[in-house]
């Protein structure tokens, strides 16, 4: 499996996973140094040889609004939700195959509600269908756990697995139990794997 590149701001705050060529472009213009590499691994082109970048850090502090570094997208919210419908509480694995997960807006977007993290949960499509455009209330569901922004580190798992290199960075700047959360998510989504695979 082909991870990404952790990239770190000049504050050693993570930002971001990249890819690995626009992590390389980064390091060849300048705009950033490579603070962990894979070992035994490099990256060769005609003119240059380098260590495979693991993670990065911008050379200039960059200021990142908060609403751009979580926008919602269904691969986030699937992940921020551990893959499992907040109303029935049956995981993505555990769906039949014309079902699927899907987005509910708690407060219906046709009656006012917003497409922030706050008014949206992961919904199997029978439970979205059935809420339909009601408010929890009327209709008598509600979520498992109330919607939350999800943390950086939960998007980053979306996107790809971090390597121990780049867990590390998350430890050392927002703690164990962030990690620990994030390796309990991946524990989570083993058993969908090994059924897709199946």
């Amino acid at each position: 499996m082909t991870h990404g590149c952790l990239a770190l701001n000049s504050s050693f705050e993570p930002l971001t996973m990249v890819p690995l060529r626009r992590a390389l472009r980064l390091v060849i213009d300048g705009k950033a140094e490579i603070v962990e590499a894979d070992t035994g691994r490099t990256v060769n082109s005609e003119r240059l040889q380098m260590p495979r970048p693991v993670v990065i850090r911008l050379t200039k502090f960059i200021h990142v609004p908060r609403r751009f570094r979580r926008q919602v997208t269904n691969t986030f919210l699937f992940a921020r939700d551990a893959y499992t419908c907040q109303y029935c509480g049956r995981t993505q694995a555990e769906l039949r195959p014309r079902e699927a997960l899907t987005r509910d807006h708690l407060i219906p977007l046709s009656r006012g509600g917003s497409n922030e993290w706050t008014n949206v949960v992961t919904a199997c499509s029978p439970c979205n269908t059935r809420k339909a455009n009601r408010m929890p209330n009327e209709i008598g569901m509600h979520p498992k756990h109330a919607p939350v922004e999800p943390h950086f580190v939960h998007l980053s798992w979306a996107v790809r697995r971090l390597t121990p290199q780049q867990a590390r960075y998350i430890k050392t700047f927002y703690g164990a139990s962030t990690l620990h959360h994030l390796e309990e998510l991946e524990r989570s989504r083993r058993p969908h794997h090994v059924a897709a695979q199946g």
